[in-house]
């Protein structure tokens, strides 16, 4: 559900990315203010952003419709790092998906992180998947939270995908024809990433409770919880999905390009003016694998390489910046001289 420039205005482009950049600073002091990160859980979040890339890259048929989806990873992010850190996760996998592989434009960066971003990790994760494990996880439990908080996310995220492109004057989509097409086939691709995050979390439970029930009430895991195989774990799956998987994925249009198809007649839209080159000229020179291409000769070595990079990338980054921000925590606490 990237969306692409040609989907709103410059007006609602640059306030969306305000109120996306707004978001992600709270987070930030958010997860600052808990001091939830640590040295060994560090790793935690960048692997796990890095498994979100990957597993973006892979399109699954939603049979009968001629369309595809992909999990947005929002939800899986929360759980297991907490809504904060978990929204830190996913604008850097949209931040990285947009600079180096043209996935979703630059303009609309905002609007992207808020719908699969902001709506998931600060609204659908503490107001369905919280509540209902308040009393205890169990796997049921922990499998109806994933799906319905999942399912609700994604919802908020295409309705807001129709009112941004609404305020934009998009007039080729009208509201209603456009909400009709969007509405029902995200309520499907939910229902799998529901079921999907809520199979990952079930696993994850079982193999490190203390992960889930950290992130659900804001504490740190006791140090004598290791984190290492876990960490190993994640990152091979990183890989295998990155390099393996994602040769896999459905050639058909996402959702939210087959509403476009749907209600237009054709699934790409473009757009003119001063705004739109500039952002595409700068895009044009960010993205150096676009379309998750690397320009290999061989189209399967080329999506694997590309996913490989960027799953890197995405570590690199998640990682940087769970380490400054709880190192930045640690220097802050030092700082203030204990009371007498």
């Amino acid at each position: 559900m990237h969306m692409s420039d040609a989907l709103i205005s410059p007006a609602v482009g640059v306030s969306m990315i305000a109120v996306s950049g707004v978001a992600l600073a709270y987070s930030v002091l958010k997860t600052k203010q808990m001091n939830v990160l640590e040295d060994r859980t560090v790793p935690v979040m960048g692997v796990m952003s890095a498994f979100v890339f990957a597993a973006q890259m892979i399109n699954f048929t939603i049979p009968g419709t001629g369309s595809s989806g992909h999990i947005g990873g929002g939800i899986l992010l929360a759980a297991l790092l907490g809504a904060y850190p978990g929204m830190i996760s996913i604008a850097a996998v949209l931040l990285i998906q947009c600079l180096f592989f043209a996935d979703g434009g630059l303009l609309a960066l905002g609007c992207n992180i808020f719908n699969m971003g902001v709506l998931s990790c600060l609204v659908a994760y503490p107001l369905i998947f919280k509540p209902i494990l308040k009393r205890g996880i169990t796997k049921p439990k922990l499998l109806l939270a994933s799906v319905l908080s999942v399912v609700v996310g994604l919802q908020l995220g295409a309705f807001a995908v129709v009112l941004e492109t609404l305020v934009s004057g998009i007039t080729s989509l009208p509201f209603r024809s456009f909400l009709l097409m969007m509405q029902p086939i995200h309520l499907a691709i939910g229902l799998v990433e529901g079921i999907v995050t809520g199979a990952i979390l079930v696993f994850v439970y079982q193999a490190r409770p203390e992960l889930l029930e950290g992130a659900l009430n804001r504490t740190k895991m006791n140090h004598v919880v290791p984190v290492r195989k876990f960490v190993i774990g994640a990152l091979i799956a990183t890989i295998l999905v990155a390099g393996g998987l994602s040769l896999l994925a459905s050639a058909n249009p996402d959702g939210l390009e087959w509403s476009i198809g749907k209600v237009t007649g054709s699934e790409e839209l473009s757009a003119s003016g001063p705004v739109y080159t500039i952002v595409e000229w700068i895009q044009s020179k960010t993205a150096v694998m676009p379309d998750y291409s690397t320009g290999a000769t061989s189209s399967a070595v080329s999506t694997s390489s590309a996913g490989l990079l960027g799953g890197g990338i995405v570590l690199a980054l998640a990682t940087g910046t769970a380490f400054v921000i709880s190192k930045t925590k640690k220097k802050h606490k030092d700082a203030i001289p204990d009371a007498e």
